[in-house]
C-alpha cells in the first residue's frame, strides 16, 4: 500500500492525500474519505518520508545526569507524559554526571535533528554556553536557572533555609553534607540557605563541619563518619539530598547514636527512601514531576511557535515534610 493506491481508493488526487498527511488544507468531505481508506487498509506513512517533507522528527532529546535517581525518574515521567500527549517521543541520554558527556550529547542531538532538547543540567561551563549557543533547535534547562534560556527550577535556597530553620528550633550544633559547589542549585543554593538559616538562628555551623559528598548513599555514610570524628558533639545533620541523608543515617545509627534523641537528621527531595527508613526521614518535598511537565510544555511552545515563542522562567516552591528523624521545638520526639 502506498500513497498512489490511497488516492485511487479514496477517489482523490495524490497531491490531496499528500496534503492530508502533512496537515495541509483538504476539504472536510475528502478528509473523511481519505481517513476511511487509511483506517480500513492500516496504511502508515514512512516516518523518514514525513520527516523529509515536514523537517520534523517528533523526537525530543532529554539529557539526564544519572538513571538511578528518584528525583530524576519523576522528572522524566513528567516530561514523557506531557510530550506524548503532543505526539512527541523522547530519546534519553545519561551522562553519569560527566560534564563532557553533556557536551557530547548536545552535539549528537544537534547533528541528528531532534525537534528540541531538555537538559537536566548540573554544571554550566564556558564550553556548555558555547554549545548551547550553537544549537539550531530550542532547548529548555530543567533543575537549574540559566540566564537567557527557558528554564524550570526549584527555589533550592528557600527549600534548604526552611528546613534548617525548622531544625534550629531543637538543634544548636550543625553539620552539613552537601555536594560540589560547581552545582548551582543543589550545591551552592542549598548550602547558602542552610548557612543563612543557621546564622539567623544563632546555630553553630563551622566551616570544618561542611563536607562534600557524591550523590550516593555510600558517600553519605563515609562523610557522616568523618563529620562525627571532627565534631562528636553534633546534634543536627542536614543533607543536600535524601540519598546522602539515608547513608548518613545508617552511619549515625551504626555509631550507637540515637536518632533523633542524640542527633537529628534531615534531607531534601521527599524520595521514596525517606518514608521507609527507620526512623522516617524529615525532608522537603520538591515538585519533580510537575517540573518535568512544565519543562515539556515550555519546550512544546518553543518548538511549535518558533521565532514567535517567548523565553520563560518557571520557579517552583517546596513543602516541608516533618517525620520522625527530627525533634520538635521543645526537643521532644
Amino acid at each position: 500500500m502506498n500513497i498512489n493506491e490511497i488516492a485511487r481508493l479514496a477517489g482523490v488526487s495524490r497531491a490531496t492525500v499528500s496534503r492530508y498527511l502533512n496537515q495541509g488544507y483538504v476539504s472536510e468531505e475528502k478528509k473523511v474519505r481519505i481517513r476511511q481508506v487509511i483506517e480500513e487498509t492500516g496504511y502508515r506513512p514512512l516516518s523518514s518520508a514525513q520527516t523529509l517533507r515536514s523537517k520534523k522528527t517528533n523526537f525530543v532529546g532529554v539529557i539526564i545526569p544519572k538513571i538511578n535517581s528518584d528525583s530524576i525518574s519523576r522528572m522524566v515521567s513528567g516530561i514523557s507524559s506531557a510530550l506524548s500527549r503532543e505526539g512527541y517521543q523522547i530519546l534519553l541520554a545519561c551522562t553519569d554526571n560527566q560534564e563532557k558527556e553533556e557536551l557530547r550529547f548536545l552535539t549528537l542531538f544537534r547533528e541528528n535533528h531532534v525537534d528540541g532538547i531538555i537538559l537536566l543540567g548540573t554544571i554550566f561551563t564556558a564550553e556548555h554556553r558555547k554549545a548551547l549557543k550553537n544549537l539550531s533547535v530550542p532547548i529548555v534547562i530543567l533543575s537549574q536557572y540559566l540566564k537567557g534560556y527557558s528554564c524550570v527550577y526549584h527555589d533550592d535556597y528557600q527549600a534548604a533555609r526552611n528546613l534548617a530553620e525548622y531544625l534550629a528550633r531543637a538543634g544548636r550544633r550543625f553539620g552539613y553534607l552537601g555536594v560540589t559547589q560547581q552545582d548551582e542549585a543543589v550545591g551552592r543554593e542549598r548550602l547558602r540557605g542552610v548557612l543563612d538559616a543557621a546564622a539567623a538562628a544563632g546555630a553553630i555551623l563551622p566551616k570544618e563541619n561542611i563536607l562534600e559528598c557524591q550523590f550516593q548513599m555510600e558517600s553519605g555514610f563515609l562523610q557522616a563518619q568523618e563529620l562525627l570524628q571532627r565534631d562528636p558533639d553534633l546534634d543536627t545533620v542536614i543533607c543536600a539530598t535524601d540519598t546522602i541523608a539515608v547513608g548518613a543515617l545508617q552511619y549515625i545509627k551504626s555509631a550507637g547514636k540515637r536518632v533523633p534523641d542524640d542527633i537529628q537528621i534531615a534531607g531534601i527531595g521527599d524520595s521514596t527512601l525517606s518514608r521507609v527508613t527507620d526512623p522516617a526521614l524529615t525532608t522537603v518535598h520538591l515538585h519533580f514531576e510537575e517540573a518535568g511537565r512544565e519543562a515539556a510544555q515550555l519546550l512544546t511552545e518553543l518548538m511549535e511557535k518558533g521565532k514567535d515563542a517567548v523565553q520563560k522562567e518557571v520557579k517552583l516552591d517546596s513543602r516541608l515534610i516533618v517525620q520522625e528523624s527530627t525533634r520538635r521545638r521543645d526537643g521532644t520526639l
